[in-house]
């Protein structure tokens, strides 16, 4: 699951790595761009409750194999487009299909972990996903140089199409299919709209990871306005992913050493949300530091924080609404973060377009404590956290 989850995010951080010259070679604006990234991030959204569902009710290796085989080609199909429409169409399709990637990694997390290994292994299935952000600058530059920026996509539909030739294999191990019935408590707590937890957990998780979205499609560009090359950004933008990858590891650490030994509480998690809030905040000096390097660990250091929401908001709901429902609520988290994405990225696109990256940076930085608030007030009216583990 960690290998799929790096797959996927080759796949999409290719577009972020290669767009200065996508943009230039399609003639695309800013805010195009930013309606394409919209694009990908509903179709994410929906996919990822959709395959969330279908996972937990027809299990991993089917609905896995089908999600991998059809985001592969629609991945592949990108080396295809000619303009606006037609990358938009390629950027939706892989985005639904993307959408399985951590509904399929909490699942494979519940059925094989007891409770006090489960953040860590969320955050062993879930780093692919930031290990692929590391990479694709070191493996997709190569690639580009040698054969263009078409060619790129070519290989990232190859490699999703080996994946499924692994998963075959690996995949008959029957504790992955198993497909347990509800528990009394779990049946009398499912994931419900008409419940607080539901849209604290959903507001939480969205607000709070997206610097995440924010730096891996917006980075480049700014490296650019700073007068970065296409081959330069491919040799330094593996450096803010760096801090995503770190970050899932020590905040899984932490969640599992902390929350889990207080007894997954309501206050256990007050606490940690506010540490990662109040950390959130330095992303907002990016336009004003003068420094390059340390401009770069500012966004290093954002998305190491943004991993810990979540890491730890995952271990809230699973905690809060059970394990039956795993793959519905890795979908929903991940799906309200791609739905705030989708929203935010074309005004972000916008403001760059407008040279106004302070007002970028700004609003991106306050959306965790925004989060953090809604958070503390629908809790405040959900009472006691209920423990399923």
């Amino acid at each position: 699951m960690m290998l799929v989850s790096l797959i996927s995010y080759i796949d999409r951080n290719t577009l972020a790595l290669l767009a200065p010259t996508m943009l230039a070679e399609l003639h695309l604006s800013g805010e195009q761009y930013g309606w394409v990234v919209s694009g990908f991030s509903i179709a994410y959204m929906c996919g990822n409750l959709l395959w969330g569902r279908w996972i937990d009710q027809f299990g991993l290796r089917l609905a896995m194999t089908a999600a991998v085989a059809f985001w592969s080609l629609s991945s592949a199909s990108h080396a295809l487009t000619a303009g606006f429409v037609t990358l938009f169409v390629a950027r939706t399709a892989l985005g639904f299909g993307e959408g399985a990637t951590f509904p399929g990694g909490l699942r494979t997390v519940v059925q094989t972990l007891p409770p006090v290994q489960r953040a860590r292994g969320v955050a062993v299935a879930y780093s692919g996903g930031a290990l692929g952000a590391v990479v694709t600058p070191l493996i997709m530059t190569p690639v580009y140089q040698a054969f263009g920026w078409r060619g790129a996509f070519w290989f990232t539909g190859a490699i999703g199409l080996a994946w499924i030739v692994l998963w075959q294999i690996l995949s008959r191990r029957p504790e992955l299919n198993t497909v347990a019935d509800h528990t009394p408590a779990e049946a009398a707590n499912r994931p419900s709209w008409r419940n607080p937890r539901f849209w604290s957990f959903a507001c939480m998780y969205a607000f709070g990871a997206l610097p995440l979205g924010f730096v891996l499609y917006y980075a480049p560009l700014y490296l650019k306005v700073l007068g970065k090359t296409q081959v330069e950004l491919g040799h330094l933008l593996w450096i803010p992913p760096l801090g995503w990858e770190v970050g899932y590891y020590v905040w899984g650490w932490y969640t599992d050493r902390t929350v889990a030994r207080k007894g997954f509480t309501t206050s256990s998690y007050r606490g940690l949300f506010t540490v990662l809030m109040l950390l959130s905040l330095p992303l907002a000096l990016v336009p004003y530091t003068a420094n390059f390097p340390l401009a770069m660990f500012e966004m290093f250091f954002a998305m190491f924080i943004a991993a810990g929401f979540v890491i730890s908001t995952v271990s809230y709901a699973t905690t809060a609404f059970g394990l039956r429902d795993s793959g519905f609520l890795a979908g929903l988290g991940a799906g309200s973060w791609s739905a705030l994405v989708a929203v935010i990225m074309p005004i972000a696109g916008r403001l760059f377009d407008q040279h106004n990256y302070a007002a970028a940076f700004l609003v991106t930085a306050l959306f965790p404590f925004a989060g953090w608030a809604i958070w503390l007030a629908l809790n405040r009216e959900a009472g006691t956290l209920e423990q399923n583990v």
